[in-house]
């Protein structure tokens, strides 16, 4: 059985721009299996241009995949909640920023929104960490997510220890495990990688 067959999945871009491709292909991966995307982006997202390419590429490249535009306000998120819109939600890549107003209760952004919204319904949000401050200033709020009841996270590991030593990014093979264990309220071991 195919647990991805026409699972509702909000799928959140935050501002970890190098990933951002990753993030794309985990997308294509969903789709192939029959998950019905919802995009959402953070404010980052819909209005940063990077190296690794704009603000409007991005938003096309989802509506393209998806059939849908990006959720990309406040005010476009707060229905996920209410109208029971999505199973799970996944925010890949989620940034240490994320993680900090995740855990601070803070929904200033669509990705922060859609979360608070969708967690009112006792749904799954699956975090898929980013960030080059996890084992610094982000680790407590990595700690209090891991107690927070329907918070998990996709295995992560050290990107490059020698040159960031705090460093963390999720394990690209582990986001649909994490994603099926989370469907089952359980968080997918071993959480490091």
């Amino acid at each position: 059985m195919n647990p991805f067959e026409k699972l509702r999945v909000g799928f959140a871009l935050t501002g970890s721009f190098c990933t951002l491709e990753t993030a794309f292909t985990c997308m294509e991966a969903l789709i192939l299996k029959g998950a019905d995307i919802t995009p959402i982006i953070s404010h980052a997202t819909a209005t940063l241009d990077t190296r690794f390419g704009t603000a409007e590429e991005t938003k096309r490249r989802l509506t393209l995949l998806t059939g849908r535009p990006p959720l990309s306000t406040v005010s476009e998120a707060e229905p996920i909640g209410p109208g029971k819109l999505l199973d799970i939600l996944l925010i890949l890549p989620a940034t240490g920023n994320t993680l900090a107003k995740l855990a601070a209760g803070i929904a200033d952004t669509a990705v922060t929104m859609a979360a608070k919204s969708h967690l009112r319904n006792n749904r799954p949000v699956v975090l898929a960490l980013s960030s080059n401050d996890a084992l610094a200033g982000g680790a407590k709020n990595i700690g209090h997510l891991l107690n927070t009841r329907n918070i998990y996270f996709v295995p992560f590991n050290q990107d490059a220890p020698a040159e960031k030593p705090r460093s963390m990014v999720f394990l690209t093979g582990k986001v649909m495990p994490a994603m099926e264990a989370a469907l089952k309220g359980e968080q997918v071991q071993p959480i490091i990688g």
